[in-house]
């Protein structure tokens, strides 16, 4: 064996890691991993499961997530997702980085492919039904037609039948995904079809064959007295199912200590076969009729059921309860302090929550001013945003809060010393195809051990979801705030938000016999703007205006737009030289505006103002009134032959004037 560098980190792409199959492959390469210092970062999904597709784009959407710059190599347990991912999204990334690959069980481009002999097996096991146990009518459940695994089982399969001249009727065969589900749904097809029963069923792989065996019982056919079942892979389920399953061992463990040896032996610059086939082996047991070959000691399977039921039952508890405490959380700091419990219930060394920056926000349209427009989803659905939050990180024995980092790095501590091998698995968050982010778990028994682990993840993806809705309900609710209290033309105060905004210090100003200050300011010649350039120099000529105003204000006044073309500016503590100052200061303001506007027409306001104590009954409006009466005045004044230049203004009035 090669002495490896301890700092090498493998890349594993995988689906459906509560699987046998895969979870065979993976206790081979942890083995080597461990064995040779390997780091092994774990990128998987759990797609196929749900019969969703928007959920299973949101569980594959992890598979766009590595830069394989950063790895030293890369295995695919190719069989577990779909050809497309491979050929589409993976191999053109591998290829890139340049760096050694292995395809397990499915060709792909050019990588190094570990597969298993499987057609001879498979002939072995069908000669078997008709040799050794005289059958002439042979059902088949197929894996997925894509599938070049199910492809080369269901060929060696019709090449026996073929050569006994048994005909392999269509009706006869079933169509599966290599899930359990498959075996029923196939048992209940062939108890409609017309054709006489068959005498023997040939699955693809164990888990359509026991569960087909279930489904015939169910239904009063029992096997091997009344019916011939086989399955191939050997699973632990079949080796102590009743009827024990006649099979297929293939050495799926080896296969996976293999890949792992290969990229180590390729980085030492050894010369390698990119091709690399094992045997599978038939075994013969009772489903088929035969006596069983050796089986596992009952005592031995006994405590293994009862350790899987006990730690089922624990993490079911598990799970409920944290479904529980995170979706009654009030606030994302609670939630994160919620979830560091659960969290340390994995007994995991370390865990990373890695959240895209926009996961919970809704983006706001606007062109130009306020548009007043409610939020849109703007979310991701392929890929990582540029930037990733991290609101919680748990290792070296505590709990951090880490700053954001770029997507392309995946983890800022993939690579760490921290003295062994790591194994850290890196899990999709997401709602249906929308992409929440994801978590990394490192070194921690929970992922492969646990067949609720994916339920767990769910629990954490579906309680993000909630917060990401409170979230925009609270920002969807802002921006109504906004609809009702800001004028959408200008952006600054209307009528509701002026009231609401100027109520509290109006009335502080009575209550201490303070002075306030209201001016009227009303442009000039609008309709003149409007019918000679158009409603849209209208609009422009309205937010200019509102704009000259806000920035006058600096000293605390507020800014309104009354309506149409009519602006006030409320002020505490004003003197009428205060007032004469923000005057002048909004009409050298319009001077600067003019000048540099390269527009054909001028702006121009007539303003009035009323200063005074309010008295104890007075309203906000009643001075607005008085402000407006000054105002009048003064655009009354204006040479209407001129109305679109500036005259000078009147003085500024008190409201004992």
């Amino acid at each position: 064996m090669p002495n490896t560098n301890p700092e090498l980190t493998i890349a594993v792409i995988a689906s459906g890691i509560d699987e046998e199959y895969q979870q065979s492959i993976l206790r081979g390469i942890h083995r080597y991993a461990a064995q040779h210092n390997v780091n092994i970062a774990h990128f998987i999904a759990f797609g196929g499961i749900l019969a969703n597709p928007k959920y299973d784009q949101g569980e594959y959407n992890i598979y766009e997530l590595p830069n394989f710059e950063l790895f030293d190599g890369a295995i695919l347990l190719t069989n577990t997702f779909s050809g497309e991912l491979a050929e589409e999204v993976l191999y053109p990334r591998i290829r890139a980085a340049g760096i050694p690959a292995v395809s397990i069980d499915r060709e792909l481009g050019d990588l190094y492919y570990i597969g298993i002999r499987n057609a001879n097996a498979m002939e072995q096991i069908t000669r078997h039904m008709i040799e050794k146990h005289g059958v002439r009518r042979l059902n088949y459940i197929s894996g997925p037609d894509t599938n070049t695994e199910s492809i080369e089982r269901f060929e060696a399969f019709s090449k026996v039948l073929q050569e006994y001249d048994i005909p392999l009727e269509p009706e006869r065969v079933y169509h599966g995904t290599f899930r359990a589900k498959d075996g029923r749904r196939a048992i209940e097809h062939f108890l409609k079809s017309e054709l006489e029963f068959p005498e023997a069923i040939v699955c693809a792989n164990d888990a359509m064959a026991i569960s087909a065996v279930l489904t015939l019982e169910e239904n009063g056919i029992r096997c091997p007295e009344n019916i011939l079942v086989s399955g191939f892979d050997n699973i632990i389920h079949a080796r102590n199912f009743a009827p024990a399953l006649t099979t297929v061992e293939r050495p799926l463990t080896q296969s996976g200590a293999l890949a792992c040896e290969l990229i180590c032996r390729h980085l030492i610059g050894e010369q390698l076969p990119r091709v690399t086939e094992l045997n599978a082996v038939p075994i013969f047991s009772e489903s088929c009729g035969c006596k069983p070959a050796d089986t596992e000691d009952i005592t031995v399977y006994k405590k293994h059921s009862y350790q899987t039921l006990e730690s089922t039952q624990r993490d079911i508890s598990r799970n409920n309860q944290m479904s529980c405490s995170l979706v009654e959380c009030d606030s994302f700091e609670e939630y994160i302090g919620a979830l560091k419990s659960f969290v340390l219930k994995t007994k995991c060394e370390e865990f990373y929550l890695c959240l895209n920056d926009n996961w919970h926000t809704k983006q706001i349209q606007q062109e130009g001013g306020y548009t007043g427009q409610l939020p849109v989803d703007s979310y991701i659905i392929h890929g990582y945003s540029g930037r990733m939050l991290m609101p919680l990180a748990y290792y070296d024995g505590k709990f951090h809060r880490e700053s954001s980092f770029v997507s392309k790095e995946i983890l800022p501590r993939l690579r760490t010393d921290s003295g062994k091998p790591r194994n850290m698995y890196f899990v999709p968050l997401h709602f249906r195809e929308r992409c929440l982010g994801y978590f990394v778990i490192v070194n921690s028994d929970f992922p492969m051990a646990s067949a609720l682990f994916h339920s767990w993840s769910i629990n954490i993806s579906n309680t993000l979801e909630n917060f990401r809705k409170i979230l925009c309900l609270d920002e969807i609710v802002h921006e109504l705030d906004k609809l009702y209290a800001i004028d959408s033309l200008t952006g600054i105060y209307n009528r509701n938000g002026f009231k609401r905004c100027a109520q509290e210090l109006f009335d502080t100003c009575i209550a201490e016999h303070r002075t306030v200050m209201v001016m009227f300011v009303d442009m000039d010649g609008l309709k003149h703007i409007n019918d000679s350039f158009g409603h849209k120099s209208g609009d422009h000529a309205i937010r200019s205006i509102a704009a000259v105003l806000q920035e006058a204000c600096s000293h605390g006044e507020i800014a309104c737009r009354f309506g149409g073309d009519e602006f006030f500016i409320f002020g505490a503590d004003y003197s009428e030289e205060k007032a004469v100052a923000l005057r002048d200061k909004i009409l050298r303001n319009l001077e600067i505006c003019n000048r540099n506007s390269g527009r054909p027409y001028q702006l121009s306001v007539s303003l009035g103002a009323c200063i005074t104590v309010p008295p104890q009954d007075s309203t906000i409006f009643q001075l607005i009134t008085v402000a407006d009466h000054r105002m009048y005045e003064e655009k009354k004044k204006k040479n209407p032959s001129k109305y679109l230049k500036q005259q000078p203004a009147t003085p500024i009035q008190t409201a004992d004037t």
